[in-house]
């Protein structure tokens, strides 16, 4: 096919794009795609697999586990569940630690958010050595500090109570969230807060009245954030928190995944399992869009 005549100098970029071909077209890009489509494929099916055979195995009773463990169940086992709530004391342990978590989590937010603000809006000597003193404490796992961790606590006479690990817990999530939240507070508009000056207002009424409620997207997400590695920690929880009575669920069924090995009350161990993973599921699916929203907020803006 011929080229389109191109009767004035103008018309010629126009016409040179409209002949050149686009790039990635072509069976190449569409084989690519349909690599990508297979692998993505792939790895949710080795994601939810195993979620899905534990919620199936839940339903089961002891003998059809060992027997038939991929089969679905003859008839649903809903008593595992009771048993797992009541008998291995699974209740007492969500009720734990959802305890801790609401103080550990009000606490992180709020002094996070007041310290992030602090770094990103008000220049002191000494600012940058101390924003840069909190990302350093990305850089070192937990476990290295946990002997004197646990003597600090034990110290302090806070051994074993939830008031305790709380500390421990907000400690523990201060870095990356005031990390996140100081790139935060710097995209927020400067001619809110100089309004509200100029209208007497106080730099505690600027922060609460107005910048939290700005930085509304960032809180949602790094709560939703620290709610989800809170749930699942288990080494914190393990050294700092001995009482039986106050087991948070992560520590409640490593011990409890012990004991049923003995009892063979596998119904009951993997209706516990399930029990631990909902809520973070539920958390997840209900918050996907603020959580990436949020964190695509921070992103784009810092």
């Amino acid at each position: 096919m011929n080229a389109p005549a191109i009767r004035t100098v103008e018309e010629a970029p126009a016409a040179l794009v409209r002949e050149r071909p686009v790039a990635g077209s072509g069976v190449g890009s569409a084989t690519g795609a349909g690599l990508t489509q297979i692998l993505l494929a792939g790895w949710a099916v080795a994601v939810i697999f195993p979620f899905v055979w534990m919620v199936v195995t839940a339903l089961k009773a002891d003998p059809e586990i060992l027997s038939s463990p991929w089969r679905l169940p003859a008839a649903a086992q809903w008593d595992n569940f009771a048993r797992a709530w009541t008998q291995a004391r699974i209740g007492r342990f969500f009720f734990n630690t959802l305890l801790v978590l609401a103080g550990s989590l009000a606490g992180t937010l709020l002094v996070s958010s007041m310290a992030a603000y602090v770094l990103a809006r008000f220049p002191f000597p000494g600012r940058n050595v101390v924003f840069y003193g909190f990302v350093a404490g990305l850089m070192f796992p937990v476990f290295l500090a946990l002997v004197p961790l646990y003597f600090l606590v034990d110290d302090l006479g806070l051994l074993g109570t939830y008031q305790g690990l709380i500390l421990v817990y907000i400690a523990y999530s201060l870095p990356f969230t005031i990390f996140f939240l100081t790139a935060f507070f710097k995209t927020l508009p400067n001619e809110v807060g100089e309004a509200a000056i100029l209208d007497g207002a106080s730099q505690y009424q600027i922060f609460f009245q107005i910048m939290l409620p700005l930085a509304k997207p960032g809180l949602i997400a790094m709560g939703i954030f620290n709610f989800l590695g809170q749930w699942n920690q288990f080494l914190l929880p393990l050294v700092l928190m001995p009482d039986e009575n106050r087991y948070l669920l992560s520590q409640g069924l490593y011990f409890l995944a012990v004991q049923q090995g003995y009892q063979n009350d596998y119904g009951a161990l993997f209706a516990a399992m399930t029990i631990t993973m909902i809520p973070t599921l539920v958390v997840y699916v209900l918050f996907q869009r603020r959580l990436e929203a949020g964190l695509t907020a921070g992103a784009l803006k810092g």
